[in-house]
């Protein structure tokens, strides 16, 4: 979704900008913390609900069992439809992640948890059901298991309780990729669309959850130097890390006005928009979805000057520094700063 909006930052910039149209009278914090929660509510709802669409169009696309399984020619389009309708619900749950994972960290774990956190749990032979491995991470090993890179088998055939990852054979493992696997993943939506609805939000939970993902984001490139990274089977990941800065800047939206009525607020949010004009700048300098590969050599603890010119280095350079809560002009410095402002706990 490179280049596209997210339509909960499509409502967050409407609420703004209603709010700015004039010059309303000085708001109390409670008064501040009221509306972030109400826009917060309805727009994560929001995009909650289309994600549960995308999720559901992948089960519908899924092909009848047939004694042989899948045939990738004759089912040719529906492994494309449930491709496109998987991008779709990945892409989502990027954008809402950062708010999403510290309030619903047991939902968080069975929707988007990888492949060796799971078999960490307990071993995973069958690929098919609801049980173990399972999620959006899991529908894609599957959906993808023909063009795997090299580089993730290699990572991931040294894990314990490691099966290699296959299209559904026969017509059971067809039909319980259906009604099992993807029906997990509706119904953990469902759930978590429900607990979203029903629970009440902890906006300053959420604003650590969104500067714990910018801390995270020099993670993805260490894993991927060793075939581990998120979106892995799908060759993703570089795409991840702009839904979740469009994310992040969505919902920090939220925050805005509200900083803004501090002392100092509004230069610490030109800061922090600067900065991430200038993380989306070394994102925008990747081509494709994927991340770009490592250099052979690579070492992250000690990257060689040679090894930080790489296309791979430039990125490694611009993700580490968004990142450090030391770096003056960083984004997890700067918005840190905010939630400083905000008396954010």
């Amino acid at each position: 979704m490179r280049g596209s909006v997210p339509r909960f930052l499509v409502i967050a910039l409407a609420v703004s900008a209603a709010a700015c149209s004039s010059a309303p009278p000085a708001k109390s914090d409670a008064e501040y913390r009221r509306d972030v929660t109400t826009g917060m509510s309805q727009a994560i709802g929001g995009e909650l609900k289309l994600m549960r669409a995308a999720v559901q169009a992948i089960a519908d696309a899924a092909p009848l069992p047939r004694a042989s399984g899948w045939d990738e020619q004759a089912d040719a389009g529906a492994i494309a439809s449930m491709k496109s309708s998987w991008t779709m619900a990945r892409s989502m749950y990027e954008h809402l992640e950062g708010a999403l994972e510290p309030l619903f960290p047991d939902l968080d774990a069975s929707i988007d948890a990888r492949y060796e956190t799971a078999l960490a749990r307990g071993n995973d032979a069958y690929l098919f059901d609801d049980q173990g491995f399972v999620g959006l991470d899991a529908i894609e090993r599957v959906l993808y298991a023909p063009t795997t890179p090299a580089a993730v088998v290699d990572f991931e055939k040294k894990l314990a309780g490691y099966v290699p990852a296959a299209l559904p054979t026969n017509a059971q493992e067809a039909l319980d990729f259906k009604t099992k696997l993807c029906a997990r993943l509706v119904a953990d939506i469902d759930a978590l669309l429900r607990r979203w609805q029903a629970t009440a939000i902890d906006i300053d939970m959420v604003y650590g959850g969104l500067t714990s993902l910018v801390a995270e984001q020099r993670g993805e490139l260490d894993d991927a130097a060793a075939g581990a990274e998120e979106s892995r089977y799908s060759q993703r990941a570089m795409a991840n890390l702009r839904d979740n800065l469009e994310g992040v800047e969505s919902i920090y939206g939220l925050f805005r006005d509200w900083l803004a009525s501090k002392p100092e607020g509004s230069d610490v949010d030109a800061r922090i928009e600067a900065a991430i004009a200038d993380v989306r700048a070394a994102y925008d300098a990747v081509t494709g979805d994927d991340l770009p590969s490592a250099p052979a050599d690579w070492n992250a603890a000690s990257p060689s000057s040679q090894d930080l010119t790489t296309v791979f280095g430039r990125l490694f350079t611009a993700v580490s520094g968004a990142g450090d809560a030391q770096r003056d002009g960083g984004l997890l410095h700067e918005m840190q700063r905010a939630r400083q402002l905000l008396a954010l706990e």
